[in-house]
């Protein structure tokens, strides 16, 4: 069987001028980054910011498995099924981070036939963004131990320092640390952490900034620590601000490539969902909404992550709302969650058990996990689609046995996705199914009904999430938590909507817990303060934002051959 890779290197990539001119974008619009990747140029995006808007359709899905779902590959599929189609479509998707591609993912392109190209360069540096919001951030430290360093003027707690420093890749050896040496010529003594690349504010405020005045205002909001009189201090304070702004100059522009098929694809910003808010950027959904009909992004692991944060986080600082959510599930995510394997919710079962039918497992995880995300999205009033990624050993009973579940819990339709195998072509049924949604949608006038209202409180939006999406009966606030929350209404910040940094594998904070799990109690371990992206971030249960690598991390497996060429890589 062909790999990913193998299948990308077949392809025939076009020029990437002619992709943008799908775009109604010219060469001129371009800042070319090689024959098939290019940047668009920043008078372009301002005189795009004032057209007309396209359908925007979000894909999520159930709770991630051992097993992998194909959310990514479902939509770039779908991007590929709505052009096959005849309707003007593009899909934006995150960037992939060294600490996956590296560690346990090993790529981020897509799969199969539904593929963006060039997928080595998109897993591998691509245009260099996640390294410039690195640089960012840790400028931003660097600045402030030099101002500890020289007297410290603005009379810093030393002890209620919040910055900590980043770095793209698994290293769990770097969470706690102890940083300088002391004396004339060293830092001062004390302790630090590193948190992934992916988790830092600078690529939250990338994300969700809307021009580079808004960037810029952004990075100076950033409270890098308290003072012993009590008040914030901030990257503009120390003067960090304006030089952050500068690295980031060229990564806030959207990077363009291509689907497999030839159809424009934007890839561009990658924070996580499980400790971020897991969304790509609104500049690059701004850019794609003026140039096309229906544009198809992407919201990290399940829906109770990635999308829970595009409604509540992302489309409150982009104000656009989508018209379609889409939820990815799988037959084997499904028998999973019904228990249907001996090998428990963290080891992949034999092939046989993998691959031999259990309609009541599927149909139990179904009526569980499935049901669950269905209901959370659906209250919101947006129209819900359930497309079951189809494997070749998935039986007809399995597939039906979603197919009732979804739609009691209620899915506006149910399709089979066959993008892997047969690309756009196998995504026709989806395609049809999402136009259709948009359309009703846009023609009932039916209001979006967030979840959490603006105006909470943060301790109430934690309250609302944890029991109305993860199913909580109650929320254990930790003595450090709790005193956070004087510190926020003390600097009126307590109104924040809140990103919540939790496992993906389980509705609860026990990524064993599978399933739909109630009555449980959600602990927030800590709360910090990322006023320059706009939101604050729980922290629950024991949850990291700095991975560790697997007992064999995916670049042991990897090479390179006389001729430069990869060894052994995504798939």
């Amino acid at each position: 069987m062909d790999s990913d890779l193998d299948i990308a290197r077949r392809a025939e990539p076009r020029p990437i001028e002619e992709i943008a001119s799908k775009l109604g974008l010219s060469t001129s619009d371009l800042i070319m980054q090689g024959p098939t990747v290019a940047k668009i140029q920043w008078n372009t995006m301002k005189s795009k910011s004032s057209s007309k808007q396209g359908f925007l359709i979000l894909v999520t899905s159930v709770n991630p498995t051992p097993f992998g779902e194909g959310k990514t590959v479902t939509t770039i599929g779908l991007n590929q099924g709505l052009n096959r189609k005849g309707h003007n479509a593009c899909c934006v998707i995150r960037e992939p981070s060294m600490g996956p591609v590296f560690g346990i993912k090993g790529g981020a392109a897509g799969g199969g036939f539904s593929q963006v190209i060039p997928m080595e360069q998109i897993n591998l540096h691509f245009t260099g963004d996640l390294h410039a919001v690195t640089s960012a951030h840790n400028l931003c430290s660097a600045i402030l131990d030099n101002h500890l360093h020289r007297d410290n003027e603005l009379d810093i707690d030393t002890n209620r320092i919040f910055w900590p420093r980043v770095i793209d890749m698994n290293d769990r050896s770097l969470r706690e640390v102890t940083i300088g040496l002391g004396g004339k010529s060293n830092g001062l003594v004390r302790s630090d952490r590193f948190d992934i690349t992916a988790a830092s504010e600078v690529m939250a405020i990338l994300s969700l900034s809307r021009d580079y005045k808004d960037l810029r205002a952004r990075l100076g909001r950033i409270i890098i620590a308290e003072s012993n009189s009590g008040k914030p201090v901030t990257a503009e304070d120390i003067g960090a601000a304006g030089s952050m702004a500068l690295l980031l100059r060229d990564a806030l522009l959207p990077n363009l490539v291509q689907t497999l098929e030839g159809d424009p694809a934007f890839v561009h910003c990658g924070p996580f969902a499980n400790i971020a808010h897991g969304n790509s950027s609104i500049i690059a959904d701004s850019l794609a909404l003026s140039c096309t009909d229906y544009v198809v992004t992407e919201a990290g692991f399940g829906a109770d992550m990635g999308a829970e944060k595009a409604l509540h986080i992302k489309s409150l600082a982009s104000g656009k709302t989508p018209d379609c959510v889409v939820i990815n599930v799988t037959v084997r995510s499904m028998k999973l969650h019904g228990g249907g394997f001996s090998t428990g919710g963290g080891k992949r079962p034999p092939k046989e058990e993998l691959e031999s039918e259990n309609v009541d497992a599927t149909r139990k995880g179904a009526a569980s996990n499935l049901r669950r995300h269905v209901r959370n999205i659906s209250m919101t009033g947006l129209p819900v689609i359930v497309s079951i990624n189809k494997f070749s050993t998935d039986t007809d009973a399995e597939i039906q046995a979603i197919s009732d579940e979804a739609k009691l819990a209620g899915a506006k339709d149910v399709v089979i996705f066959r993008g892997h195998a047969e690309g756009g072509l196998g995504a026709g049924e989806l395609a049809d199914a999402v136009v259709d949604a948009c359309k009703k949608h846009d023609e009932s006038g039916r209001q979006y009904s967030p979840i959490v209202e603006s105006g909470m409180s943060a301790k109430e939006t934690i309250l609302k999430i944890a029991t109305n999406v993860y199913g909580a009966h109650n929320v254990d606030f930790s003595p450090e938590a709790l005193r956070s929350f004087e510190t926020l209404k003390k600097w009126d910040l307590e109104k924040l909507p809140v990103c919540m940094a939790k496992t993906q594998y389980s509705f609860s904070h026990e990524a064993s817990e599978l399933g739909a799990p109630t009555g449980f109690t959600l602990p927030i371990r800590e709360i910090r303060i990322n006023a320059g992206a706009g939101f604050l971030v729980a922290i629950c249960g024991s949850m990291m934002t700095m991975p560790g690598l697997p007992k064999r991390p995916a670049a042991m497996d990897m090479d390179m051959d006389e001729d430069g060429n990869l060894i052994g890589v995504f798939g």
